[in-house]
């Protein structure tokens, strides 16, 4: 029986529900994930719908959130957690951490901002991808890739994964399933391109934008 509480304990903790997670607003839910992202070391994350919140500027991240409080949550607190989100933002900065961002190419292109801001967001990127700990890749369009896109995901040291689901916030420490992970975030990375190539597509963004 003691087991199967256990179990039970587990399965339930590994699945959360927006309206459960979001109940006293988004402020909450931000800060929930802080202590997760000040003990991990190696991040690995995948967007193929948004920029990945550690590296969004405060006009972008305030699009998104604003968009998920007028969706399904009633609690009007996004100036706030808009702050607690750039608060954590602090770890890119903090030493000993390592970081890989994988985006696909029509992250470039598609946003909730607005032009000016999307234009802003993406010279964010430019100075982002510039630090000495921060690997950022761009998945190019085109028809003949060997690995389609797939859900967004974190993954925390070699320990968690984290999905953004349409209903709820999926976590993972399953050790086949984390490895799963990551090796499609290492097919994925294959595709990529680094370095002047993805400062090309990003500025090219920019310009059809501008």
């Amino acid at each position: 029986m003691a087991d199967l509480i256990a179990s039970l304990r587990t399965a339930e903790g590994m699945w959360i529900g927006w309206r459960r997670m979001e109940r006293t607003g988004l402020k909450q839910a931000q800060e929930a994930r802080s202590p997760l992202f000040e003990r991990t070391h190696r991040f690995r994350s995948y967007s193929s719908w948004l920029v990945p919140g550690l590296i969004q500027t405060y006009g972008y991240t305030e699009a998104v959130l604003r968009a998920v409080q007028r969706r399904r949550v009633e609690v009007d607190d996004v100036g706030e957690a808009v702050t607690a989100r750039m608060e954590r933002q602090r770890v890119l900065y903090e030493g000993g951490r390592q970081f890989a961002f994988l985006i696909e190419e029509s992250v470039l292109r598609n946003g909730l901002c607005g032009a000016d801001a999307l234009i802003g967001q993406l010279g964010h990127l430019l100075t982002v991808g510039s630090l000495p700990n921060v690997s950022l890749g761009v998945v190019p369009m085109r028809p003949d890739r060997s690995r389609m896109p797939v859900e967004g995901f974190w993954i925390f040291d070699a320990e968690q994964v984290n999905v953004e689901l349409v209903s709820g916030y999926l976590t993972i420490t399953q050790p086949s399933e984390v490895g799963a992970y990551a090796d499609t975030f290492a097919e994925l990375a294959e595709l990529a391109v680094y370095g002047a190539s993805a400062r090309a597509l990003i500025t090219g963004a920019m310009d059809s934008l501008g």
